[in-house]
């Protein structure tokens, strides 16, 4: 039995079937193209995607985009799971165009209330004043009209969040990156933000993601290199999370010009 198992397995049809499980239900290979998510992911990373953090997508073939199962639930997923807690990075499609895959910061779900107000992010997480007491007791926060906000809730646990001082108010400048009105989440939707803030394309351009389009988890880099093709040995085979543990505030970054 487990030889026949085996020389299935090692034959092109068993070769091809087991990828594309792989492909489908377990793991996915993406590159990092654009620095909105400096200096936590960074351009030319190589990652593979957990793609059973958040549920089973329903499967689609690479490259392509062609669905291999019609989408049963009408929620995206084969197989329904957690949604994105915040502080999450999460791998999803681009609402306006399903075919793009995203990587941003989940920064609110669904029932949380945020704004935004020269540059800095506000929460009221839906548990209320309570949990915000306890859950972020060493935060500063601010009450407005009876609501606990936490004033700019990821930075100290994630330390790739960052914002460009060179990028101030002004007509060249987008009015999302400095200021937005209060809002509340809607229904299993979650509001993604990059890390590298002031050229980041994400939520407060277009809106929060609902679930059906959330694909996975960056699970680790396989292999990196930059943009002189320089390996970066430092983070290959490396976990998203033990590198934010290493990430230099210190260190001088460079940003391209424009939102991406």
């Amino acid at each position: 039995m487990l030889k026949k198992i085996y020389n299935w397995s090692s034959s092109w049809t068993g070769t091809i079937v087991i990828v594309l499980t792989i492909i489908f239900f377990v793991a996915q290979a993406f590159v990092i193209p654009s620095g909105s998510m400096k200096n936590t992911l960074l351009i030319g990373d190589m990652l593979f995607v957990k793609k059973f953090a958040y549920g089973v997508p329903t499967p689609t073939i690479p490259w392509i985009e062609v669905k291999v199962l019609p989408d049963f639930k009408g929620n995206g997923h084969l197989i329904e799971g957690e949604r994105p807690k915040r502080g999450d990075i999460v791998v999803f499609r681009y609402p306006h165009n399903p075919d793009i895959h995203y990587v941003k910061r989940a920064v609110a779900t669904s029932g949380d209330t945020i704004f935004l107000k020269n540059k800095i992010l506000y929460l009221h997480p839906k548990e209320g004043n309570d949990f915000v007491k306890t859950e972020f007791k060493d935060y500063e926060t601010i009450d407005l009209n009876g609501k606990l906000f936490v004033v700019s809730p990821y930075e100290k646990e994630h330390k790739g969040i960052h914002n460009d001082i060179n990028v101030t108010k002004s007509y060249s400048n987008p009015k999302e990156l400095f200021d937005m009105q209060e809002i509340v989440i809607p229904e299993d939707e979650t509001f993604m933000m990059g890390d590298n803030r002031d050229h980041s394309n994400d939520s407060r351009f277009w809106g929060s993601v609902p679930y059906k389009y959330i694909v996975g988890k960056p699970w680790f880099i396989y292999f990196s290199w930059d943009d002189d093709y320089k390996i970066r040995w430092d983070r290959v085979f490396r976990t998203v999370e033990s590198l934010e543990k290493d990430i230099d505030t210190t260190a001088e970054i460079k940003h391209e010009e424009g939102i991406y």
